[in-house]
């Protein structure tokens, strides 16, 4: 390409617009841009960031010939490559477990690779290479869909800061050896696992997803923990190994975070929370926490109430709570423990922070209504109370609504926004 006076513009081009061009092509279009000009030729050969993906190659209707082809450009595209790579992705439905693809891995131990992606196959598990665990360098490491097993000489990724695991089948033993054995880990996610008993000790850790059947989760030694996100994956007929766990699973998964700032709990999490609870034990103080979201509270189990209730007392700088019920309304309408909110219940606290609250899947049922009537009188600064009524509630919505509206408020700008089915 030429501009007027005659200048080819694509070939003048500065050497770091090249490589600022050249990184936000497809790795297949980089690769063709050789054709430009000699000054663009192997230019791609020194990408610090590669991504891999079966879009790299033209797609056949034989899974085999795909697979050889996408083989033989990733071996092709490493064997002309210069100089170190800090990213390595390679996404792809076409390949399973292939000793190319340890050959690759143990190439990028020897480029001082930082950032390693790894989601290969559909059908079976990749088994990561020891080659792998060579990598010392790493910051950053996903696997998806593969079997882990560590040389009995690994003693852990001494630069890893994120660590992201989805389907991963490892022994518990070592993947809290693998944890344990990353001093700079700030963030870790850790999906589909199957009745995994976990404890945590992570003393850089920031930021924490756990996703699956957990039978236990302790956090032993997490002092830096700002974001919790935790869902619990299990059916009705398959929660008794909660039941199994020893102790006061609140303390065992909140007692040592102080510095907290948003907690996500999703399906079974307060159910998990309320084993060994006992009602009157000193909580630890969040003062950093403001963001409290709860989904599928049973308000028929008084014990998953005093759960969030403890949650929202112990954090006095909270300003928005979500919550969503999943009370059974027969159940939880016939409750005879409804004094609790006129005897048992604490008494001269203040949410002196908490500004919105917002409420889906309602029932109506007694200790829902009783407990967003304790939200309302004890939230001096509260400015939204949204309620959105379950799919079930039908009828009684208009009498939810004039028992909300009855209600003492703290708050003079109290606002209670009632949600209609949403079509």
């Amino acid at each position: 390409m030429a501009n007027s006076s005659g200048q080819d513009i694509i070939t003048d081009l500065p050497q770091s617009i090249i490589e600022i061009i050249l990184t936000k092509l497809p790795i297949r279009d980089a690769v063709r841009t050789s054709i430009l000009s000699s000054r663009w030729r192997y230019k791609w050969a020194t990408l610090t960031q590669l991504v891999f993906d079966d879009n790299c190659v033209s797609q056949f209707n034989d899974r085999t010939a795909t697979e050889n082809k996408l083989v033989k450009f990733i071996t092709r595209f490493l064997f002309l490559h210069e100089g170190p790579i800090h990213k390595f992705t390679l996404s792809t439905y076409y390949l399973q477990s292939s000793p190319d693809i340890d050959q690759w891995l143990l190439f990028l131990s020897r480029k001082g690779i930082k950032e390693l992606v790894l989601e290969v196959g559909d059908e079976e598990w990749f088994r990561a290479p020891s080659c792998l665990f060579a990598c010392l360098k790493l910051t950053s490491l996903e696997l998806l869909r593969c079997e882990l097993d560590p040389p009995p000489e690994f003693r852990g990724f001494s630069c890893l800061k994120y660590l992201n695991l989805q389907q991963v089948l490892v022994a518990p033993e070592v993947i809290e050896n693998l944890i344990s054995g990353c001093p700079l880990l700030e963030s870790l996610t850790l999906s589909y696992f199957d009745s995994l008993a976990l404890t945590v000790r992570a003393p850089n850790l920031k930021y924490l997803k756990l996703e699956g059947e957990f039978k236990d989760i302790c956090l032993e030694y997490t002092p830096l923990l700002v974001v919790v996100s935790v869902a619990m994956y299990m059916t009705d007929d398959k929660t008794e190994p909660f039941e199994q766990s020893s102790g006061c699973n609140f303390d065992k998964f909140l007692g040592g975070v102080p510095c907290l700032e948003k907690l996500t709990g999703q399906i079974y999490f307060t159910k998990y929370m309320s084993i060994g609870y006992e009602l009157g034990k000193v909580p630890l103080t969040y003062d950093r926490l403001k963001l409290i979201q709860l989904y599928q509270v049973s308000f028929e189990d008084m014990k998953e109430i005093l759960v969030v209730l403890r949650l929202i007392l112990s954090s006095p700088n909270l300003q928005e709570l979500q919550i969503s019920s999943s009370s059974n309304a027969i159940a939880a309408s016939e409750a005879t423990d409804l004094n609790f909110w006129e005897t048992d219940c604490p008494t001269g606290c203040t949410l002196k922070n908490l500004k919105t609250v917002k409420i889906s899947d309602l029932s109506g049922v007694p200790h829902e209504m009783e407990f967003l009537k304790f939200l309302l009188k004890n939230s001096p600064v509260l400015e939204v109370m949204s309620v959105l009524p379950g799919i079930y509630v039908s009828c009684g919505k208009l009498n939810v609504v004039i028992e909300l509206l009855r209600f003492r408020r703290a708050s003079a700008k109290a606002e209670i926004i009632f949600i209609q089915d949403q079509v």
